[in-house]
């Protein structure tokens, strides 16, 4: 190993150990159930959701996809900073609404949420599956992303392969013993690191290698000037059309998925969400720095075999060993955050609503006196979320060894896929005559629409998102089971505690 490889690869090594105390030190003097596990007990004020929900949105993606699309493709790579732009203004209003039925009533993920909306366990466990099977790929983008960029920081010094296994051991390790509080204090240590990196090299990449971003943008204009416009470079028809349709799916998406959720749930008001969602659209200027580093790549090295490496290949050639450990620490904890509240995710979908009996056997979930059956029955059930939890990131690290994709490929598939869980889980809070024959029908063949345009790469399909056609497909069955089978809305039945769940809900959201 060479000695420029054995510094990266030392910092590299301390930096886990300090994510792994982090998120360790994080869990000491809290309550051990599951509420505390899946949403901190409701606790996070805005500093710490702003953390988490960043921390969620700046992933490994953000370093090599951008990066990547902008060298490849150019223009269409805008779609990022814009449906997370227009998600939050949607999330003013989703989140609180959201956090609102949720602690109302003790629910702690979505698919808890259309459990008690349905009064239909079938329908719970329906929404744990789907949204499983779409963020199996996403935490493998994660882990893959997390490979490339440790390989690249160590100079090739560490394998694709090791450093995939190394991301699922270090996220697994403080998400089992300190669940979504320790992913916001590790945020926090991730987010300065981030922030450090980018503004870094917003400034350095364009100067050391062309003069500064003026010339960059000169040479953009004058040589690669399909880049700049849509459907840009090669980019297989991602025009005009394509950036609306997969900004206004994307948009909407973002507010119902499962990490999304779980830091809403893990606020401590509704106004917190409020204000993260004005705060979070600023976090998500750094995005424009990995594309302006993937534009210097087209002139500095223009025949890059994997695009998805332009801003670590221009990293590792123009800064010193210790400059690109940090970097690839940053890029390292982009992947590992939001990996393992991916996977917390799986298992608190799992823990309660499949293999926990379903919210009918707990209703509150947060509150019980040590030693009674209550509390047996949530420490059970919050051990089968963790060993959920670890099967999922298992499932997504074999994907990873054996069978890699492109980092878009995957993520693309995710949301178009959860996307079809908008109206059993969002639409269905204000609809009352929304019935679960209707939801779960429109959903099913939303999915349906969604494989079969993958399946025969028809997506995009005439320049349209598939995702957004398979929801306008899901909308419309849905509408129509609703008004030629019509039945009875479910009932509302008040169970033990809802009163004062109530009670407090509405003294937190006018606080």
């Amino acid at each position: 190993m060479s000695g420029s490889a054995a510094i990266a690869t030392t910092v590299f090594a301390l930096a886990m150990a300090a994510t792994i105390a982090i998120g360790v030190l994080s869990a000491r003097g809290r309550s051990k159930g599951l509420a505390e596990w899946s949403v901190s007990s409701r606790g996070l004020g805005v500093l710490f959701i702003w953390l988490l929900m960043a921390g969620e949105t700046y992933t490994s993606f953000s370093f090599l996809g951008t990066a990547g699309w902008s060298y490849s493709f150019g223009a269409p790579i805008l779609y990022l900073v814009a449906y997370l732009t227009v998600g939050f203004a949607v999330a003013y209003v989703v989140g609180p609404a959201l956090w609102t039925y949720a602690s109302r009533h003790g629910l702690i993920s979505i698919a808890d949420i259309a459990e008690f909306r349905f009064r239909s366990r079938p329908v719970g466990i329906l929404v744990a599956i789907v949204a499983t099977v779409f963020i199996v790929p996403y935490i493998q983008v994660q882990i893959q992303g997390m490979g490339v960029v440790v390989n690249a920081m160590t100079y090739g010094g560490i394998d694709l392969k090791v450093a995939a296994v190394i991301s699922f051991v270090v996220a697994e390790v403080f998400i089992l013993v300190s669940g979504l509080r320790g992913s916001a204090w590790v945020s926090a240590f991730k987010d300065v690191l981030v922030i450090l990196a980018v503004v870094f090299l917003a400034v350095y990449i364009p100067v050391h290698y062309l003069g500064g971003l003026g010339d960059l943008m000169q040479r953009m204009v004058t040589e690669r000037p399909e880049w700049l416009t849509f459907p840009g470079h090669a980019s297989g028809g991602r025009d005009s059309v394509w950036f609306l349709s997969t900004v206004a799916l994307n948009a909407v998406t973002i507010t119902i998925f499962p990490t999304t959720v779980a830091g809403y749930l893990s606020a401590k008001s509704p106004n917190a969400l409020r204000r993260n969602a004005l705060l979070l659209p600023w976090y998500q200027l750094l995005l424009f720095v990995p594309m302006v580093v993937g534009a210097t790549a087209l002139f500095v090295m223009p025949t890059l075999g994997n695009p998805d490496l332009a801003l670590f290949a221009l990293v590792t050639d123009s800064l010193p060993a210790p400059a690109v450990a940090v970097i690839g620490v940053a890029g390292a904890l982009s992947a590992i955050v939001p990996m393992s509240v991916f996977m917390l995710s799986i298992g608190t979908l799992w823990g309660r609503t499949i293999l926990g009996g379903g919210n009918g056997a707990d209703p509150r979930g947060e509150r019980r006196a040590p030693g009674t059956p209550a509390e047996a029955r949530d420490i059970r059930t919050k051990r089968l979320s963790q060993a959920v939890c670890v099967l999922a990131g298992l499932v997504a690290l074999a994907g990873s060894l054996f069978h890699p994709s492109t980092l878009v490929e995957l993520s693309v598939l995710s949301y178009e896929g959860l996307a079809q869980l908008v109206p059993v889980v969002l639409l269905a809070l204000f609809w009352r005559r929304l019935t679960a024959r209707a939801a779960v029908t429109g959903m099913l063949v939303g999915l349906a629409v969604v494989l079969g345009l993958w399946g025969t790469d028809n997506d995009p399909y005439h320049g349209v998102n598939g995702g957004i056609i398979a929801l306008v497909a899901n909308l419309a069955v849905t509408v129509a089971v609703t008004w030629l089978a019509p039945g009875p809305a479910p009932g509302h039945v008040r169970r033990p505690g809802e009163r004062q769940a109530e009670r407090q809900a509405e003294r937190s959201q006018s606080g």
